[in-house]
């Protein structure tokens, strides 16, 4: 997995989804810049399934979670399925359907592959 998206996979594994959404805004932002027409949507995508988990879990907030998530989906459903895999990753779509479950139910937690 790339370094600057490492650290934000473990935050995500470890529950900690608003912080695994800051530890992946300055990559966003990066590649924003630069104008990446595939790694800017992918990291966004990531970034607001964090918050929609973030929403939901420390807030109660399912409708704001939702929201999130059709958001992410719009980032995520344009890129190649197997875009994320270059960085371990699970599938995207694979990854969205965790996500998704996990939304509606709060003792799953969707996990990131990682170099550890």
């Amino acid at each position: 997995m790339r370094p600057h998206l490492e650290h934000g996979a473990k935050l995500f594994n470890a529950g900690e989804f608003w912080e695994a959404h800051e530890a992946w805004e300055g990559p966003w932002m990066d590649a924003k810049k630069t104008g990446d027409a595939l790694e800017a949507p992918y990291l966004q995508g990531l970034i607001l399934l964090a918050a929609a988990l973030h929403k939901a879990r420390a807030y109660q907030n399912f409708k704001g979670g939702r929201l999130n998530f059709e958001k992410a989906k719009k980032h995520l459903e344009c890129l190649p399925d197997g875009y994320g895999a270059r960085d371990e990753l699970l599938s995207l779509s694979f990854l969205m359907l965790e996500v998704e479950l996990a939304l509606e139910n709060d003792s799953k937690f969707p996990q990131l592959k990682t170099s550890e």
